[in-house]
């Protein structure tokens, strides 16, 4: 071989290691690169040796009742997500005939589970409790997950799955857990165009007739729900279509909910109160006409002849021009018993949500916080049994931040249910990294003082003050037909964040957001730490270059995004004495809607907490607030505050290059560049504006340009 002829092999060889070296490292960088469709059910194989040995030699076969969808759909998960975990196959077995068996059953399904001396203790737990043990079982180390009911199966062994993958123990385990919250539900606000208002990703997952349903999609969508325990899907907006209850597209409520019943989901529907009206063509929707209720008797029985565990109905009525019983002259207690007393005979309920912004049915001159108050709380005791309220965690309308709801604390004798927003409609749409976990935790904490000091909203919820057979929470959705189901990649530890708090409102928000964190971004212990004190502050830092010291409402119309304070002075009363909203005896006496512990504490401006003190209070600008200095400059540094945290926080993520996935990166990092020109806006806006009235300098430390804003 002369050496042109080597000069030339060498080449040709070069060539083909170079395609090959490209090929595999093209392969490598996608298989690295994460698009955030798997959530937080990644199931990658278990960095730690040590720990993956662990896990393998603890999981070597899988005994599970065969059959029905909900144990199809049980063992496929624990398949696929114990096998991923552990870089190797889970047998299928008929018997303990082995080490590292893992067992999961009823003891209706399994003799094995009914045989066990802790029997009496799983039916105790409830169809959707569970136990997990280490135990042993013919001379066998075994794993059982038990439940006196499929969906506690199913919960019991995603939480197994959350324990492998957040690196907990997974021997010589002793769990017991329930649901605190009977009902856990997310709330669509979908169109039957697939469009979302209020959406900030892309259209519906569902699809109406004659649209294909994108099965899969829907059945992933289920997944993800069932691993934090939601066990409900209102699939509509509440600002409901007529055509929702037409018998074409219940049909196809009912294959949605084929697909979500295997994984403990039911399905619900909004409904337009005025449907005997608009869809069944008579010419009133008076809750006392024996047409009107004939009419939803007779659609009750249509709904459950197609979808047998249909949940109920969710109602907005009487609120942004939707028809309701005040309309004839009747109450909310005689509209919402109404669909009640239709839906009862086949098990279903009633949520009537108490966003009743209208001119109708009371509220004070000026202050909307108290017409919800004002309309409802006198009802309390006289809803049907299957009759919930659903109440937003705020007076106004999920804002960055405001007091509970002060009909919490108002109706001992009516299941409430709480609703929140994981959508972040006024918290930075798909475009602001913000945790909702620590603005929930505030709400499930404060105290209504319902039954005197220690009375939280989590133990009203719960029914713990007072005993209810219908407990529950809802999220209003942030799902979407994009390829990460919610824009923002930090958007989904909100969706998380709601199922595992409705599950346990006593969870903290630091322990959720570590499982997230560890499921979803990186097993780095320090990366880790950093990216969930990112998570704990990120509110806080929203709030403060938005509506600190308790302002609220000063987001334009219709965006929900940008600020325009001066088209909301209702809202925060600025003039050249001071700022905020006198709720006092002095102004509208919107605290009066409060038990008497709450309203002592808010209507004092000693003690009302200085995050919400602007809501309660018009305070002088040279007023001193806590830090010594004046309410002013306190109002200044806190919209600076914000934006500083916004810089620092790209910093600190840059320096998480080369150690997350480089897609899940590179994008957080593009949206904390908009987050940090966006909140500059904001406090250029807020702050330029407020010094109108002032007319205070600002303090060095805040960098204020001259601009006004929309």
């Amino acid at each position: 071989m002369t050496s042109s002829d080597k000069t030339k092999r060498v080449m040709i060889w070069s060539a083909r290691f170079f395609i090959l070296w490209m090929t595999l490292g093209c392969q490598l960088t996608l298989a690295y690169a994460d698009d955030g469709y798997r959530l937080w059910m990644r199931y990658d194989p278990i960095p730690n040796p040590a720990r993956l040995s662990q896990c393998r030699n603890t999981f070597t076969a899988l005994l599970i009742a065969p059959g029905s969808p909900a144990e199809e759909a049980i063992k496929n998960e624990l398949m696929k997500g114990i096998g991923g975990l552990t870089q190797g196959a889970i047998p299928l077995v008929n018997s303990v005939d082995r080490d590292g068996v893992l067992l999961v059953g009823t003891p209706q399904n399994s003799p094995l589970i009914a045989s066990l001396p802790w029997a009496k203790e799983i039916d105790a737990l409830g169809p959707e409790g569970y136990s997990i043990r280490s135990m042993k079982m013919n001379g066998h180390a075994v794993t059982v997950v038990a439940s006196a009911g499929k969906p506690g199966e199913l919960y019991g062994s995603f939480d197994l799955l959350r324990r492998i993958q957040t690196g907990l123990p997974v021997t010589d385990l002793a769990i017991s857990e329930q649901p605190k919250l009977k009902l856990r539900l997310l709330n669509h606000w979908d169109n039957l165009n697939g469009k979302i208002p209020n959406g900030y990703a892309g259209k519906s997952i569902w699809t109406w007739s004659p649209a294909p349903l994108d099965e899969s999609r829907v059945r992933d969508y289920a997944r993800a729900n069932a691993s934090i325990g939601i066990n409900g899907t209102v699939l509509n907006d509440v600002n409901a279509n007529k055509s929702y209850l037409d018998a074409k597209n219940l049909k196809r409520a009912a294959e949605i909910a084929n697909i979500l019943r295997p994984y403990g989901i039911r399905v619900y529907l909004c409904a337009k109160f005025s449907a005997p009206v608009v869809l069944g063509g008579l010419n009133t929707a008076d809750p006392l006409n024996p047409n009107v209720i004939a009419y939803w008797k007779n659609k009750a029985d249509e709904i459950y002849a197609l979808i047998p565990d249909f949940g109920g109905l969710l109602v907005k009525a009487n609120s942004e021009g939707q028809p309701g019983p005040l309309t004839y002259g009747r109450t909310h207690a005689e509209g919402a018993n109404l669909l009640g007393n239709a839906l009862a005979p086949h098990g279903g309920i009633v949520m009537w949500r108490t966003f009743v912004y209208d001119k109708r049915g009371g509220g004070r001159e000026g202050d909307r916080t108290a017409q919800a108050y004002d309309q409802l709380h006198g009802f309390d005791g006289q809803f049907a049994p299957n009759v919930m309220l659903q109440v937003k965690n705020g007076p106004i309308d999920f804002q960055p931040r405001e007091p509970f709801n002060p009909l919490f604390g108002a109706m001992p004798k009516t299941p409430l249910m709480g609703e929140v927003q994981i959508v972040q409609e006024y918290t930075g749409e798909g475009k602001m990294l913000v945790y909702l976990g620590t603005l929930w935790k505030e709400f499930l904490q404060a105290d209504t003082f319902a039954q005197g000091p220690g009375s939280t909203v989590a133990k009203v919820l719960e029914g713990k003050l007072s005993p209810k057979k219908l407990t529950g929470m809802a999220g209003v959705a942030n799902v979407s037909d994009i390829r990460n189901w919610c824009e923002h990649p930090f958007a989904q530890a909100n969706w998380y964040a709601f199922g595992r708090l409705a599950w346990n409102p006593e969870l903290g928000a630091e322990e959720v957001a570590r499982e997230w964190v560890r499921m979803t971004l990186t097993s780095d212990a320090g990366t880790e730490q950093k990216i969930v004190k990112i998570m704990m502050e990120s509110h806080e830092a929203l709030v403060s270059y938005e509506t600190p010291i308790g302002l609220t409402h000063l987001i334009g119309s219709p965006s929900h995004y940008v600020p325009k304070p001066s088209s909301r002075l209702l809202y925060h009363c600025a003039d050249n004495i001071g700022l905020g909203f006198d709720r006092t005896r002095t102004g509208s006496s919107g605290v009066n809607v409060y038990q008497p512990g709450a309203r002592d504490l808010f209507a004092n401006l000693k003690t009302c907490p200085e995050n919400l003190l602007l809501w309660f209070h018009h305070v002088p600008w040279d007023q001193r607030m806590a830090s010594g200095k004046t309410m002013w400059d306190e109002l200044c540094l806190r919209y600076q505050s914000g934006v500083n945290w916004v810089r620092q926080t790209r910093k600190v993520w840059e320096g998480f290059s080369g150690t997350l996935d480089p897609e899940q990166q590179r994008l957080v990092a593009q949206l904390l560049a908009v987050q940090e020109t966006d909140a500059e806006h904001w406090r250029n806006v807020c702050l330029t504006y407020f010094h109108t009235f002032s007319k205070r300098p600002y303090p060095d430390q805040v960098e204020v340009l001259p601009e006004t804003g929309p």
